[in-house]
């Protein structure tokens, strides 16, 4: 905004929309070949042929297409940009809308630029990593959602992604915090209660259900709901504020298991209730923090819901007021749902873009080579 107010102090001037053959993209009618129309005149229009090809795909109607793009439809529009690119899809663009008869977008976000280990992308240091090469090692990409998410916030920041920090959050997080809620407790109610969670809760257990459930907001008692604070954070695009807050859930979770120790409580028979009411009131727990993460994780969030035997989760889930599954609700047995990363995949990340580089041999140099061989 205050950008935009910058440009517009001086008041408005003519922008050239033509450019000087020779140049790519489409020509102006009535010029001959001379003339081109500017690049940033014609390519945002593509997205309207991206955006009307997925409507044809999801063999959506016409009316449907005209609700979106049309003034007056009740759908928000948001425009994510770089901020690079901030003079044309603030000004331009929405000025080609506006008087085109067009909806202007609700809202436009940018964003900065993404550095690598705190340099700019470099092919040379092997650092212009490609999204073709990252899945070639067998790195996921929820693990980069998830560490893009933890760094971004409202700003036009730049974001690093530093891979020491990469292998250190996903791991610690994902992996040590929130997969080991489940894996820690699911056993045990898959052998010895046949699947079945218990909605029972002593007041000792529902003090910690409700240390997870809500969050203190300074000094003082006043608590606000995590699901209240999480989708808060989500709309004003604070990512990292709104992660934060899951892991401080998560830390309250592993601390419940840790002192409750349901691995303690399996030695005994005379344990069984208890036992089964801690794994209940855990992996309640881990499906709440599964709804919140849902929108960073999908594919996660897909595999926990089967493993918890959930229809598809959706936000006010967590919300609801019966906080707790039902009495004899059925799990599935717990199958692995994330791996870490291993520092050796970074390492062949970084290599594989380095070789990429390289100059291949020419043919003489191959037949040199074959001879002296």
């Amino acid at each position: 905004a205050n950008k935009m107010n910058e440009w517009l102090s001086g008041g408005l001037v003519d922008w050239d929309i033509s450019r000087d053959a020779p140049y790519f993209g489409f020509p102006i009618p009535g010029t001959n070949g001379k003339k081109f129309f500017y690049v940033w005149l014609d390519a945002p229009v593509g997205y309207f042929g991206s955006f009307r090809n997925y409507f044809k795909q999801k063999q959506r109607s016409q009316a449907e297409i005209v609700e979106f793009l049309r003034p007056g439809g009740n759908t928000e529009m948001m425009h994510f940009i770089g901020k690079d690119i901030l003079y044309f899809h603030a000004l331009f663009w929405p000025a080609m809308l506006e008087f085109s008869g067009y909806r202007t977008p609700t809202q436009i976000y940018a964003h900065g630029f993404l550095t690598i280990n705190g340099q700019k992308m470099s092919k040379s240091r092997g650092t212009f990593i490609t999204a073709e090469s990252y899945l070639a090692q067998g790195l996921k990409p929820e693990w980069l959602r998830y560490y893009y998410a933890a760094k971004l916030n409202d700003s036009m920041e730049d974001i690093d992604l530093n891979f020491d920090d990469f292998i250190a959050r996903v791991n610690s997080d994902l992996v040590g915090k929130y997969i080991n809620i489940a894996s820690r407790c699911s056993g045990f109610i898959t052998k010895k209660f046949a699947g079945k969670l218990t909605d029972t809760m002593s007041e000792a257990n529902r003090k910690w259900f409700n240390q997870f459930l809500f969050c203190e907001l300074g000094e003082g008692d006043t608590f606000l709901s995590r699901h209240v604070s999480i989708a808060y954070f989500y709309d004003r695009r604070e990512y990292g504020k709104a992660i934060r807050e899951m892991m401080l859930a998560a830390d309250v979770a592993n601390q419940y298991v840790d002192r409750m120790k349901p691995w303690e409580l399996a030695k005994s028979s005379e344990h069984d209730l208890e036992l089964r009411e801690v794994c209940s009131v855990a992996l309640n727990m881990f499906r709440i923090l599964t709804i919140y993460l849902k929108p960073v994780l999908p594919e996660l969030a897909m595999e926990a819901e089967r493993f918890l035997g959930v229809s598809p989760f959706i936000w006010n889930d967590a919300n609801s007021q019966n906080r707790l599954l039902p009495d004899g609700h059925q799990i599935n047995e717990y199958k692995h749902l994330m791996s870490r990363i291993d520092s050796k995949q970074i390492e062949a990340l970084i290599r594989v873009n380095q070789e990429s580089l390289q100059p291949s041999k020419t043919k003489q140099q191959v037949q040199t080579m074959d001879k002296n061989s």
